[in-house]
């Protein structure tokens, strides 16, 4: 029997997937900054109208 074909690593495509999924990209701390700066500017409106409505 030849099976140690089974047992070598496969390098290919499988790598270029690998490495992007263990780092952040710039679109993602660009998303990440975005998100946050709208949560924290609307924060205080949101706070204000709690207290003026309730």
């Amino acid at each position: 029997m030849n099976n140690h074909n089974e047992l070598a690593p496969h390098y290919g495509a499988g790598q270029d997937t690998l490495s992007t999924e263990q780092a952040f990209t710039t679109e993602d701390i660009l998303w990440a900054v975005g998100i946050w700066s709208v949560i924290l500017t609307l924060s205080p409106v949101i706070v204000f109208y709690m207290l003026m409505v309730a």
